[in-house]
């Protein structure tokens, strides 16, 4: 496997999904916004994606969106890329959505499958296509049928991967058969979408990772990208064994975004860890476990027992 050189990369290698902090009362908090992203890319992220499933895309406003947008590449452009999640279900509010990334001076745009309609997978290619002749951001897809209902096919992907805007790939499907033939009939720049899964599906020739877990360990993801691009698999396996805790701690036992928030409130790196409906606080329960996998990693911190009324809501 040829090393890859991460500097001609539209999107870098260590690319964090961040979640989107939220005022106490619920508001978009955009000057936390910018310091979590400035704090990402100082630890070592040069890739950052704003509204996408971690930043609970699915309860933001339109207006917000291209608030949030403007708000990182303002804060962060030059030194990493923002790549502004547009992708929905519906192919012209996609569109919409590209049309007010690009205004915002994002580097590129993250496309999530068509999800719910379940269309055929000429659907699919027309879909992402139509989105791609609207501006010319690159875009990079996202192959997540655990969230989507469907898968995009293999050779689906590989017609996609003949228009020049689309470029990468956020691999979330967890099937090594079928990224090894992507990554051989492609020139894609494929992603490991499951922060696990970093370590084989680079030295399988993935350029890098679209991860969660990377909010609290930033710089030990760095180091990991960094070896496996440099086909150091000792140091490489010695850190995905280190990180397994962690990714245990942010990805099993909650959604993800709730996790991130409750970890990066710890970590003092945002003020809160509020989260929109439907997704609610952690219980007690939820909370220990989490705690646990952090310790085994050699991360401790105080926290309250519960944060979650009876009602559903944040304490």
């Amino acid at each position: 496997m040829a090393q890859t050189d991460t500097r001609t990369l539209p999107f870098g290698t260590l690319v964090t999904a961040m979640v989107t902090p939220f005022t106490a009362d619920g508001g978009v908090d955009f000057d936390a916004t910018a310091q979590l992203a400035v704090q990402l890319v100082d630890d070592g992220c040069d890739g950052l994606v704003i509204s996408g499933t971690t930043g609970e895309t699915s309860t933001l406003e339109d207006q917000e969106k291209e608030d949030l947008f403007r708000t990182v590449a303002e804060a962060v452009g030059g030194r990493a890329k923002v790549i502004a999640g547009t992708g929905t279900n519906h192919t012209s509010h996609s569109i919409e959505m590209a049309q007010r990334a690009a205004r915002a001076g994002v580097d590129g745009q993250l496309v999530v499958t068509p999800y719910y309609n379940k269309p055929t997978q000429a659907g699919v290619l027309a879909h992402f296509e139509a989105i791609a002749a609207a501006t010319e951001l690159p875009i990079m897809i996202y192959d997540i049928p655990g969230r989507s209902s469907i898968p995009i096919q293999t050779e689906t992907m590989i017609r996609l991967a003949d228009n020049p805007k689309i470029v990468a790939l956020k691999d979330a499907k967890a099937d090594f058969a079928e990224i090894t033939r992507v990554l051989a009939n492609t020139t894609l720049d494929v992603y490991s979408g499951d922060d696990g899964l970093t370590l084989p599906w680079m030295m399988a020739g993935a350029v890098g990772v679209v991860s969660v877990s990377a909010h609290v360990a930033t710089a030990q993801f760095r180091a990991l990208v960094d070896a496996a691009a440099a086909e150091d698999v000792v140091t490489a396996r010695r850190i995905h064994f280190e990180l397994d805790p962690v990714v245990r701690a942010v990805m099993t036992h909650i959604p993800g975004a709730v996790s991130a928030k409750q970890i990066l409130k710890m970590q003092g790196l945002i003020p809160n860890a509020v989260v929109r409906l439907p997704l609610v606080g952690p219980s007690a329960v939820e909370m220990e476990a989490v705690l646990a996998d952090l310790a085994e990693a050699g991360m401790t911190f105080d926290h309250p027992r519960s944060t979650r009324r009876a009602d559903g809501l944040p304490a």
